[in-house]
């Protein structure tokens, strides 16, 4: 299975759209926007994908973006989502608090924790959990990145915009 991940996105429309347009492209089951949006109009430029979704810390109007994820048919999973794919365990946070950070990925818990926040790209063995930060999809005049990252094979591939 293929994931496409992005993170911290911050209204820029031009750029979220040119991501769903890669992911579209590369055929990834869906996305998962690890948080940052800011804007409803962000998930909204998300439509023709299957989105789920975390809130990050610059995520204010919840009720708004909850009602963006019901009008594209998303998932918005709260501030922390755990799942498998393919016998892989997943935690997803946004990464506001490091320690709640660190605390997931030195647990043992997790073959895989995904974050954001930070708006570089990570991918590191910590222990046993592999780490994985898709950088930013704004770029904030820096280049822009994402990631897709490949559940069989267990390789994240990163993408700049």
């Amino acid at each position: 299975m293929k994931i496409g991940i992005m993170s911290d996105s911050h209204d820029h429309i031009e750029n979220i759209t040119g991501c769903i347009e890669i992911f579209k492209e590369r055929k990834v089951d869906y996305v998962l926007h690890l948080g940052d949006y800011v804007n409803p109009n962000s998930v909204r430029a998300c439509q023709g994908i299957k989105l789920v979704g975390i809130f990050g810390n610059n995520d204010g109007d919840k009720f708004r973006l909850i009602t963006a994820f019901n009008d594209i048919s998303g998932e918005i999973k709260g501030e922390f989502h755990e799942f498998e794919e393919d016998g892989l365990k997943f935690a997803c946070y946004h990464g506001t608090e490091f320690q709640l950070k660190d605390a997931l990925i030195e647990c043992g818990k997790y073959d895989v924790v995904i974050y954001g926040h930070t708006h570089e790209c990570k991918n590191e063995i910590i222990g046993k959990t592999l780490v994985l930060n898709p950088g930013t999809a704004h770029g904030f005049g820096d280049k822009a990145t994402i990631m897709i990252f490949d559940t069989q094979t267990g390789q994240p591939e990163f993408i700049a915009l």
